[in-house]
């Protein structure tokens, strides 16, 4: 299998960021072989960082938060101006996220400071903004 039906295997499976293909690649071919297979990639419109953090803002959307996405998005590689650009729908929606979330695992506001510990906690390891699990196990629903 050459180098580039193998990037074509991956791309065909689902999106990726550029680094994470050129990690994925680099067992199979020399680095700037590597390189180059994911500029034409680029060219082709078959590898986009741009498509990749949508598709990922889409899968993560109304489960996570956008503090998780920006992470996952870093840690896969993709450029700031694109992570900026996928969290900005991410953002708006947070508090709506939040919100069903912790309505289908708790549905009731905390006995006391414990379980409201617990409650923040749960949805901080989510990935949702400080304000915003303030805002849902606090019982603040006006908006």
């Amino acid at each position: 299998m050459t180098l580039r039906e193998r990037a074509i295997a991956f791309l065909a499976r689902r999106e990726h960021s550029r680094a994470e293909l050129a990690r994925k690649l680099a067992p199979h071919g020399e680095a700037d072989e590597v390189a180059a297979l994911l500029d034409a990639l680029e060219q082709e419109n078959l590898l986009s960082n741009a498509r990749y953090a949508d598709m990922l803002a889409h899968a993560r959307a109304g489960r996570h938060g956008s503090l998780r996405l920006k992470a996952e998005l870093r840690d896969k590689g993709v450029p700031a101006p694109l992570i900026e650009s996928a969290l900005a729908e991410a953002r708006t929606s947070d508090l709506e996220s939040a919100r069903a979330v912790w309505a289908k695992k708790f549905g009731q506001p905390p006995a006391d400071a414990a379980d409201r510990a617990r409650q923040m906690r749960f949805l901080a390891s989510r990935g949702f903004p400080a304000d915003v699990v303030r805002r849902v196990v606090g019982g603040n629903n006006e908006d």
